[in-house]
């Protein structure tokens, strides 16, 4: 479907994609999934997780929150897509067609970021390209890393071509 210039994509950079979040995964059975994604995303692109420590040392929600979102920033580079249950609702083709844009203008960086429990700052929100939700239930943050790095896994195939996507 988005593969008809499939010459183009070979003179092009491989893509580099970053998930910036708050905080660690504690849990063994995220990471081995989010590092299968990352296996099948090494023949499309350079996934790194980047994590930047939780605000613990505020109590006032405000503060924490702004505190991440400079640290979330201060990690994110390129197109900045940030993810907030206010944001657009894109089907997975259309994520698809979002990267293949980017892609094909040259641009070979995207950051997707994820918030800490109290949510993205405006700071962040405002920086953003695309503020994109996935609907309005309520994830826990180890979970939607596994999610996010699925769908993006999803959108690669959808862009190349690859019956994965059904």
């Amino acid at each position: 479907m988005f593969a008809k210039n499939k010459a183009l994509y070979y003179i092009i950079l491989v893509m580099k994609v970053n998930i910036v979040c708050v905080g660690k995964i504690k849990e063994k059975f995220f990471t081995d999934a989010i590092g299968e994604y990352e296996k099948r995303l090494s023949r499309f692109c350079t996934l790194s997780i980047i994590e930047v420590p939780e605000a613990t040392k505020f109590t006032n929600l405000e503060q924490k929150s702004s505190l991440e979102g400079e640290l979330l920033l201060g990690k994110a580079s390129g197109v900045i897509v940030a993810l907030d249950g206010r944001g657009k609702e894109l089907s997975s083709p259309e994520i698809a067609k979002f990267i293949e844009e980017k892609k094909v203008s040259g641009l070979s960086v995207i950051s997707f970021i994820i918030g800490g429990s109290n949510g993205l700052s405006k700071a962040v929100l405002d920086k953003a390209d695309l503020i994109l939700s996935f609907g309005k239930i309520t994830f826990p943050h180890q979970l939607f890393r596994v999610v996010l790095a699925e769908q993006i896994y999803r959108a690669f195939t959808i862009i190349d071509g690859l019956p994965y996507h059904k």
